[in-house]
């Protein structure tokens, strides 16, 4: 049995863009928010500032809790190879310099660069599916459930 894991992501947005982590598969490139997975004795603010600085290679300033979710992989499209339980705390951040993905020190499992995404309903592949179109509609509920 694996446990639930906590992880806290940026929400970066300037000019309608969201900054994500570039990944590709089979598929080809998907995104990501920038964060990962709360370290014991950390709290949700100190995560989210470490793994930015891990991945974009810049330090942020943390706001407010924007959105929760939960993803429950046996429930969404990669069930057959996904268990994994993770509660993703998302919160507003804004940049406190340039991106330099030079002095990310510990990049995302995968992570091929770091890229500004319109925040419009496109072709862009975004996980959560639903970030963008939420983020687009202004959404305003705080939990969102089990949602891919």
């Amino acid at each position: 049995m694996y446990p639930v894991r906590n992880s806290v992501k940026a929400i970066i947005i300037r000019d309608n863009k969201l900054l994500c982590i570039q990944k590709k598969d089979e598929h080809g490139f998907y995104y990501l928010l920038p964060g990962g997975g709360q370290d014991k004795n950390e709290t949700f603010k100190e995560t989210v500032k470490r793994e930015c600085w891990e991945e974009l290679g810049v330090e942020i300033e943390t706001g407010e809790l924007k959105y929760i979710r939960e993803y429950i992989g046996k429930n969404h499209e990669f069930s057959d190879t996904d268990d994994a339980h993770q509660v993703e705390f998302m919160f507003e951040c804004k940049l406190l310099g340039d991106v330099d993905e030079a002095l990310a020190t510990n990049k995302d499992i995968g992570q091929t660069g770091i890229v500004w995404v319109e925040i419009t309903e496109g072709d862009a592949r975004v996980y959560p599916k639903v970030l963008i179109e939420r983020l687009h509609a202004k959404f305003k509920d705080l939990y969102w459930g089990d949602v891919n």
